[in-house]
Formats: C-alpha cells, sequence, structure tokens
C-alpha cells in the first residue's frame, strides 16, 4: 500500500507543479514530512543537499531520494527502498510528460495567443510563491542551529547566508567559488 501511496502522491506534485525542481521541493516537503510523517524535517533537509549535488533535476533528484528513504524508514528492507525510488522518480515525470506532448504542438501554433500569454502570466507569481515557500521552508533549525543551543554556530550561519546572498545577487560573484569559500569556512569554524 505505501508504493501505491508514494506513486500517487508523485503523480498529483508532478502535473499540479509549474516552476520546475525548486517548486517542487515544498510540495514533496508537504506531502512527506508533514502530511505523511515519512521523513523528518533534517532528513529531507539532507535530501535537498543531495538532490542539488547530483547530476539531474531537483526535483527528479528529490522525489527518487524521497522514495527511497521513505520506504527504508517505514521498514522494508533496501531493494524494497530501490524500487520505491524508481517508483517515485517515474511518477513523478509520466503525466507531466504525456501532458506537454499533447499540448506541445498547440502552445508552439498559439503561443502568441492572448489566452496562453495570460495563462503563462498567470503562472508566474504562483511559480515564484512556490519557490519562495521552498527556500523558507529550508530556513530551519536544521540548516542555520537554534540561537537557544549554539548562538555561535547560529551567528556563522547567518553571516554565512548573508555574505553568500550579497555576494552572488549584488556582487555577482561565482556560484560554486561561493559553495567553496563557505564549505571552506564551515570546516574551519565548525
Amino acid at each position: 500500500m505505501l508504493f501505491v501511496k508514494i506513486f500517487w502522491i508523485f503523480s498529483q506534485i508532478g502535473i499540479f507543479n509549474f516552476g520546475g525542481g525548486y517548486a517542487m521541493i515544498s510540495l514533496i516537503y508537504n506531502d512527506v514530512v508533514v502530511k505523511n510523517h515519512w521523513l523528518t524535517s533534517s532528513e529531507f533537509t539532507d535530501i535537498v543537499a543531495i538532490s542539488q549535488s547530483t547530476p539531474g533535476p531537483i526535483g527528479i533528484n528529490a522525489a527518487t531520494y524521497t522514495g527511497y528513504v521513505a520506504v527504508v524508514n517505514a521498514g522494508f528492507p533496501h531493494w524494497a527502498g530501490i524500487i520505491s525510488a524508481v517508483i517515485a522518480s517515474l511518477a513523478i515525470i509520466w503525466l507531466p510528460f504525456i501532458l506537454m506532448i499533447c499540448i506541445s504542438h498547440y502552445l508552439l501554433n498559439h503561443k502568441d495567443s492572448p489566452i496562453v500569454k495570460d495563462i503563462f502570466a498567470a503562472l508566474r507569481p504562483a511559480i515564484i510563491g512556490l519557490i519562495a515557500a521552498a527556500a523558507i521552508m529550508l530556513m530551519n533549525k536544521d540548516n542555520f542551529g537554534s540561537p537557544h543551543e549554539d548562538m555561535f554556530s547560529f551567528a556563522i550561519s547567518i553571516a554565512l547566508f548573508a555574505a553568500a546572498f550579497v555576494a552572488t545577487r549584488f556582487y555577482k560573484a561565482n556560484p560554486i567559488l561561493v559553495l567553496a569559500l563557505c564549505g571552506i569556512v564551515g570546516l574551519i569554524v565548525y
């Protein structure tokens, strides 16, 4: 039954998601952490980090890792986790794939239509909202620490966040260089 539920949830996330992988993160979090309690917030944060670090789209990577961890956390063997990872990965892409095949011809022929333009104009704020929800969701105790538990670690986390934001946003610093520098600071400080 868990495999069917994973297939159903990831199929819904795939079909109702617009805006790519980062927009999917908050949807996945809501279903697997908040509603079904398959993963802890800390486990999900680790999955997001792994999904960003591995090749491929972040939404599909997150679905793959989530499918695996959810089943293993439920007490199933690792081979069942692999099957669940495949199910979650296929579930998140099969409906959008079919939908895009069906409507791509129409969109190419009517891309300048006022109706199509209005639909995409309405989707833009929703996409930004989903991405913002994912960013806010990741601003938690697992990523930043807690000022009540360890003020020094919390202050370093906030300082690294602010420095990375300013460097990439205002100084157009190379994000890979910023990540490497933050990693080095993390190794030295922690």
